[in-house]
Formats: structure tokens, C-alpha cells, sequence
């Protein structure tokens, strides 16, 4: 099947990282596949980055995606699992520039807001409306996998995608093809 867009949706993390990909036709998205890559066995955080790089680089390799849907690490009252989370991020969005790929970054309260309509939503909530909205018969082990695809779904979703990019080149391009949409003025 030839795709329009292939978007790959992840969920970074130091122990699981979850991904998901779909393909998009007519403005129409279709699962491709979704997984999780357990870090839970490799010692030392360098030495998980790295396998992050590898395994992230084999996913664009075999699924060639156009464009990197990643959530946003949130914020977390342990700094150092703030910094480590940040990293595999960074790792995941390297991995993707190195293929030249777009990346739109994305905050879990937006995913779930997106998917669900609460930006509260629990794990399995998300995992349920994917599940319905792609028809999966088996729900993957670890959840971080629909988390990835969450990421993917969410970005597919966004209204410039689904409706045709704007062609506004910027603000001030935009405010003058919309008009009708600013409220209020400007005071200099």
C-alpha cells in the first residue's frame, strides 16, 4: 500500500519506549505498526541512549516515516528523571534529523486532550479510544506502545494537517488572509 504520509509517533522513555506508526490516505489514517523497546535490561544510561539511537534509526530505516510525532517530556519533581527523560527524547529527535525527518513535539495533557477530550485521561483510556478508532483486536503488553501511537494519532488529528496546511507564510501573512478571526486589536 502506498501511503501519502507515513507518521511515526513516540513515546520516549529510559526503561520502555513506546512507538507507533500509521500511514495516512485521503485523509484517512491507517495503523501500520506498534511496539515498545524495553531498556529494562541494559545497565548504564549511555549505553541505553545508544541503543535508543539504534533502535529508533531501524524504525525510521523499515518504515521510512515523513514525519516524527514525539511527546514532550512532562515535568517531573525528581530532576534527574527530568534530565533522563529529556535525553531520550533528544536521542529519538536526533536519530530523526539525521533522516532529514520533521519533527512536531507534542505535551501528554495535549495527546490525551486530543484523543479523548480530557487531558486528565489515564493510560487505558488513551489505549481505549485508539483501540476503537483503529479497530485492534490485541492490545499491545505494555501501554507505552499506544502511547507512541497516541503521539502519532494526535499529530495526525491536528486541524493544518487534516484540512490542508495554511498558507500563511506568518503572523502578520496570516492576520492579513484572516481577518475575521483575530478578535481585539493591537496598541502599539
Amino acid at each position: 500500500m502506498k501511503f501519502e504520509k507515513i507518521i511515526l509517533g513516540v513515546d520516549p522513555g529510559t526503561t520502555i519506549m513506546g512507538y507507533g506508526i500509521i500511514g495516512v490516505i485521503a485523509k484517512k489514517a491507517t495503523l501500520i505498526a506498534m511496539g515498545h523497546i524495553d531498556l529494562t535490561k541494559i545497565s548504564g544510561h549511555y549505553a541505553k541512549l545508544k541503543h535508543i539511537f539504534e533502535r529508533s534509526s531501524a524504525l525510521i530505516a523499515n518504515y521510512k516515516p515523513d514525519e516524527l510525532a514525539i511527546e514532550a517530556p512532562f515535568l517531573d519533581k525528581n530532576v534527574q528523571v527530568a534530565i533522563k527523560l529529556g535525553r531520550a527524547q533528544g536521542t529519538v529527535m536526533i536519530a530523526a534529523l539525521n533522516q532529514n525527518i520533521p519533527i512536531y513535539e507534542y505535551a501528554p495533557l495535549k495527546i490525551k486532550m486530543a484523543l479523548t477530550g480530557n487531558g486528565q485521561a489515564s493510560k487505558e483510556q488513551v489505549a481505549g479510544m485508539l483501540q476503537q478508532i483503529f479497530k485492534i483486536e490485541k492490545m499491545p503488553s505494555k501501554l507505552d506502545a499506544t502511547d507512541g501511537l497516541a503521539a502519532a494519532y494526535c499529530h495526525f488529528i491536528q486541524p493544518e494537517y487534516t484540512k490542508g496546511k495554511s498558507s500563511a507564510k506568518s503572523w502578520a501573512d496570516f492576520v492579513k488572509k484572516n481577518p475575521n478571526r483575530i478578535k481585539g486589536g493591537f496598541k502599539k
